[in-house]
Formats: C-alpha cells, sequence, structure tokens
C-alpha cells in the first residue's frame, strides 16, 4: 500500500538525521518547508538548543518581502540570507545541512543558497 507524500517525508528525514547532528564548532541548520511558509533553525544538538532561527514569518523577512509579497521562491532566499546574518552575529561561520526530508530543490535550495550567500560555509 502506498503511503502519503507526509510519511514518506517523514521517513527521509529519520534517514538524514541518522546521518546528520550538530556540534557546537558546527551546528545544524533544520529547515522546515509547509505549503505557505519556510522555517530554518541552527541547531546545537548536543544540549538540543535553537541558537538562532528565521521564518517567513519574521517581521524583519516580512518587511524585505513587502506588501504585495513575492513569489516564494525569493522569500526562502530571503529567510536564508537573514538566518546568515543572524548566525554571523551569534559567532556561527559554519553549519551541516538538514534539508528536513525534502528534495534539495526549490524553496529548500534557495534558502540555503541564501545562507552561503550570506556568509555560511556548508
Amino acid at each position: 500500500m502506498a503511503k502519503s507524500s507526509r510519511e514518506a517525508r517523514e521517513r527521509r528525514h529519520q534517514r538524514v538525521r541518522a546521518r546528520v547532528t550538530g556540534t557546537p564548532e558546527r551546528p545544524r541548520l533544520n529547515v522546515y518547508r509547509s505549503l505557505d511558509h519556510i522555517y530554518a533553525q541552527v541547531i546545537d544538538d548536543t544540549v538540543g538548543h535553537t541558537l538562532v532561527s528565521a521564518s517567513t514569518l519574521d517581521a524583519e523577512v516580512k518587511k524585505q518581502v513587502g506588501k504585495n509579497g513575492e513569489a516564494k521562491m525569493n522569500e526562502a532566499k530571503i529567510v536564508g540570507q537573514i538566518l546568515a546574518a543572524r548566525a554571523k552575529n551569534a559567532g556561527i561561520s559554519a553549519v551541516v545541512f538538514d534539508r528536513g526530508g525534502n528534495k534539495y530543490h526549490g524553496r529548500v535550495k534557495a534558502l540555503a543558497d541564501g545562507a552561503r550567500e550570506g556568509g555560511l560555509d556548508f
């Protein structure tokens, strides 16, 4: 019997998480994508703390997106850039990327590209 797409994504995420862990020197950049929004967090898995985060719901992102909104790809790129700036302010320059079971294309790739442009190394 075919699994739902959500169950398949969760299984892919478990496979990714089995190999990807964040350390204090190189925390994990986690991405979650819903239908309307995208969320990103930099997490230190040794203590289980979120160090910095950004999403399309943040006021700073909404300010850059503007009144009319933009395409979701551009929003994701802006989230990546803002997350990278916040990480730099927190003293984080290198991360490991956790795509959250999503394929590495579209909004997830746009967020990663924005974070790289912002100066994060992964």
